[in-house]
């Protein structure tokens, strides 16, 4: 900062400076936005599509991410089974060691 100037010019300054940088990145920040929205509104229903199709679509896409979620969330419960299972086995299988050395001393 300039020595020069007096402390509040120079917090004005560094204000405006911000306040621009800041409705700069908002104006970029909408503007992917609404492309993003558009991209998505072309995926889903075509503009000269009908209402039976855009319907048709909308029902597509849901049912083909619902799909997905519930195979994610099947592969996710199998891998806690699993996870359980392999706990329960090893816990078991060292009751049984310890069983056996027991039975062994005597």
């Amino acid at each position: 900062m300039d020595d020069d100037k007096p402390i509040t010019e120079q917090a004005m300054e560094t204000i405006t400076t911000a306040v621009e940088a800041t409705k700069d990145a908002a104006v970029t920040a909408a503007k992917k936005v609404r492309k993003a929205a558009k991209k998505v509104a072309k995926k889903v229903a075509p503009k000269k599509a009908s209402k039976k199709k855009a319907k048709k679509a909308t029902k597509k896409a849901s049912k083909k991410s619902a799909k997905k979620a519930s195979k994610k969330a099947a592969k996710k419960s199998s891998k806690k089974a699993a996870k359980k299972a392999a706990k329960k086995a090893t816990g078991k299988s060292a009751k049984k060691a310890a069983k056996s050395k027991k039975k062994a001393k005597r």
